[in-house]
């Protein structure tokens, strides 16, 4: 299958705009982008991301508001919820509709508002997707989850505290230049060690912000591909998986066992492997979360994320760029959207469309976008190919 269009928000703040105009956008943005022109009419279904719909805005039938909003009442639409990666399993469940033979044209879609409430209940929103009975309510947070995951990390393997710094200083970095990123200011080494404390190991900058946002992404069954633009992106391969929720119940926490049979399955329905990949969007929704994604992944052992950091192979002029856009870390995380947020920005370098010449990369044929729900109970993977 096919990605024949693909638009999304501005990251950020915006108290003026609701779900229904972020998600308005980001729809019209795609279709402007199939650039041998759609019809609306002939979408046929629509999967659409959302944790909390701007913390209670709108919990139910959000999918068909969302649809009729921009025109399109009669649209099968459905809300795919799967805490931050709402997004990633939106694209999955539309890439499924579509592999199946039951449509030809879908949507997959996420949206978010994070920024219209207090504090104390966005963390009671952002909460509500670990365990209950033995994490929320005993008073952990997700940066402590994912702290306890750092701070194993650094035991086991060596990692120093710089390390995480380096993935946060990259991707403020990476932001500079793109137009969709919340967070527009690079950051020294110093001011990421120095920032306000979260939980240890962690700090202020080790952690991706609340944020506002939708993206879109049109879905195709690829022999119509080229009847929509001389450019698809081509779909080649997905997985899914999931995992015990509290981790207390798994057998390791410094490696997400969800991402690893994710991107065993969608490397191999793609037929590639690690080292055939141009460049990566991962989740990074904590510093610690890209280290270990690049072991889960395929990119280096377990436990050797780090050491990738310090040889400089995951920058932009490095073998394997990651998070190019930013990242959850500086382009933001609107936490239904971030999945289909990570497909657009793939679509638009695989495409030479980077809006800032100086982010493309060139001469990529294959990219993955990795898409997690909390501290790993979800994880969507998908691989990408070049059109031409």
């Amino acid at each position: 299958m096919a990605i024949i269009g693909a638009g999304q928000t501005k990251y950020g703040d915006y108290p003026n705009k609701g779900v229904k105009e972020l998600f308005a956008e980001a729809y019209f943005e795609m279709l402007q982008s199939v650039d041998q022109g759609l019809e609306p009419q002939q979408i046929q279904a629509a999967y659409i991301g959302c944790l909390s719909a701007g913390s209670g805005f709108q919990l139910g039938q959000l999918a068909p508001l969302l649809m009729g909003h921009v025109g399109l009442p009669s649209v099968n639409a459905v809300r795919i919820e799967n805490a931050c990666g709402s997004g990633g399993y939106s694209l999955h469940t539309a890439a499924c509709a579509v592999a199946s033979g039951k449509y030809d044209l879908v949507i997959a879609a996420g949206v978010e508002k994070m920024r219209d409430v207090s504090s104390s209940k966005g963390r009671y929103w952002l909460g509500v997707s670990g365990d209950t009975e033995y994490e929320r309510l005993a008073g952990s947070t997700f940066a402590g989850i994912y702290a306890l995951m750092a701070a194993r990390y650094m035991h086991d393997f060596g990692m120093q505290r710089e390390h995480l710094s380096m993935v946060a200083v990259k991707n403020h970095r990476n932001a500079v230049a793109n137009p969709k990123a919340q967070f527009r200011k690079e950051i020294t080494m110093e001011q990421a060690l120095k920032g306000v404390p979260v939980a240890h190991p962690f700090n202020v900058w080790d952690c991706s912000p609340t944020t506002d946002g939708a993206a879109v992404v049109l879905l195709c069954n690829a022999k119509l591909a080229k009847s929509f633009t001389d450019k698809p992106v081509y779909l080649r391969g997905f997985g899914a998986a999931s995992d015990y929720l509290a981790i207390h119940d798994r057998n390791s926490i410094t490696s997400l066992a969800a991402t690893q049979k994710a991107a065993a399955e969608a490397y191999k329905q793609a037929g590639v492997g690690p080292r055939d990949i141009d460049f990566a969007e991962v989740h990074d929704c904590f510093t610690i979360a890209e280290i270990m994604a690049y072991g889960d992944l395929g990119f280096c052992k377990v436990g050797q994320g780090h050491k990738l950091l310090e040889e400089g192979y995951t920058r932009p002029d490095g073998k394997l760029p990651v998070n190019a856009s930013g990242g959850l870390k500086a382009k933001g995380h609107p936490i239904g959207a971030t999945g289909c947020g990570m497909a657009v920005e793939i679509f638009k370098q695989l495409r030479d469309e980077a809006k800032e010449p100086s982010r493309q990369i060139k001469n990529a044929r294959f990219a993955l976008s990795h898409n997690v729900g909390g501290s790993g109970g979800t994880a969507a993977v998908f691989v990408y190919q070049r059109g031409d």
